[in-house]
């Protein structure tokens, strides 16, 4: 029986297991699957890693990169400091302070390296846990709380900075980011080294979304230049990476017709490396390129989030070995490329960053209940114009009967 016969899933299998499409011909066990998934504990023999866990420098013949020391300082510094904020934002949200909070602790070297690799004229587009992005673009620290705390949707102009408003819709924010990447395209914005590019951030379980999925599409048919930055932390809330794919990641490109790479997402180095060329091949008009960063979720999925049940103590003991921001640190000590000098007011301007945080949390002004309607529409349309009118009399009502019940309470006396 040919594969074009054996089409209804309630037919008899055939007994030859060559005649069934290859997708089809062997299902694998658990374990099977995590195997391939994982391959070793370094993320497989593809994996593209410029610095060990020891802090050893390593060449690639594809992926190399020549970085001065103080640049690598340069790096060092901004995983420091953003792992910093992320930390007070996490505090702050246990006082009350905020809302939520999205940590993104252990994956400090994959955003800083592929922010760093944008140029000014690229635009990023993030899902809700790029706080590194966001600083690599400019955006200061103080200018995420307004999310978290309820108070606004993003301070920061996205078309000055080019970085988009955050994104709470899992996935959304890769179709925004592929219809942006067409209109450089459509306005001749690509084909030189001068050219634009689009780099949009999504987690691992983000790839179980359709607007992924239809991203990619489009984005392959239209020969967009769009960099599909993964960052596999392996766990989608509380469900682990095999549970969302059969074959690693970045090996679904070659289904849409683009590159699909995997980099060491704690090696500082390698994502910044890998960045830069899949945004070189999109600014030149060879893109699409997704970008896996194997990388590892050290805290919650968010504050509201317990990973203590679902995930295993020794797997998260194993990646503390693999932490991005020692890796660089123990580099730069072998290489004579800092002393503790360095080190020491690295860590008095983190102390100085995180007071100015909580400063600055602490001292938010309330909004004023029309805010909430502000800017919605570059021009105010007459439906939220009569919106916001009705919630202000409704809120009105409430200060009338506090101020009548207050009188009889008066006259009583």
């Amino acid at each position: 029986m040919s594969p074009e016969k054996w089409t209804s899933s309630s037919d008899n299998p055939p007994a030859n297991p060559t005649d069934l499409p290859a997708a089809t011909a062997a299902k694998p066990t658990r374990e099977q699957v995590i195997a391939g998934l994982r391959a070793t504990s370094e993320g497989g023999a593809d994996l593209v890693q410029l610095l060990t866990p020891e802090g050893q420098r390593v060449q690639h013949p594809e992926f190399d990169i020549d970085i001065s020391p103080e640049q690598l300082r340069g790096l060092y510094r901004d995983m420091v400091l953003v792992r910093r904020a992320d930390r007070e934002g996490n505090a702050l949200q246990r006082q009350g302070q905020l809302g939520i909070w999205v940590p993104l602790l252990g994956q400090e070297a994959a955003q800083i390296g592929a922010g760093r690799a944008l140029k000014p004229q690229d635009m990023a587009f993030p899902s809700y846990r790029e706080h590194g992005v966001a600083w690599t673009r400019g955006i200061d620290p103080t200018e995420l709380l307004g999310i978290f705390r309820g108070t606004d949707h993003g301070s920061w102009d996205p078309a000055s900075t080019g970085f988009h408003l955050y994104t709470i819709v899992i996935g959304n924010q890769c179709l925004n980011a592929t219809g942006y990447a067409m209109g450089q395209r459509f306005d001749g914005k690509v084909g030189d080294p001068d050219g634009e590019a689009t780099m949009v951030f999504f987690g691992d379980g983000a790839t179980s979304q359709g607007d992924v999925h239809e991203a990619m599409v489009w984005s392959a048919v239209y020969d967009s230049p769009v960099v599909f930055f993964c960052q596999n932390n392996q766990w989608a809330i509380s469900e682990p990476l095999e549970r969302q794919t059969r074959v690693p990641l970045y090996q679904r490109a070659s289904g849409y017709g683009f590159p699909g790479i995997r980099v060491d997402g704690n090696d500082v180095l390698a994502s910044l490396a890998v960045s830069k060329w899949a945004l070189e091949e999109c600014r030149t008009g060879n893109g699409p390129v997704l970008i896996e960063a194997f990388t590892y979720r050290m805290d919650a999925h968010t504050t509201s989030d317990d990973p203590t049940r679902y995930r295993m103590s020794d797997e998260h003991e194993a990646w503390k070995l693999k932490d991005p921001i020692e890796r660089l640190r123990v580099h730069l000590i072998r290489e004579h490329a800092a002393d503790q000098e360095f080190f020491d007011s690295i860590d008095a301007e983190a102390d100085e960053l995180a007071a100015r945080f909580r400063d600055f949390c602490f001292s938010m002004p309330e909004p004023p209940p029309e805010r909430m309607f502000s800017q919605v529409y570059a021009e105010e349309t007459p439906q939220i114009a009569a919106q916001r009118e009705d919630h202000l009399r409704y809120l009105a009502g409430f200060a009338d009967e506090t101020a009548g019940a207050d009188a009889m309470a008066g006259g009583a006396h």
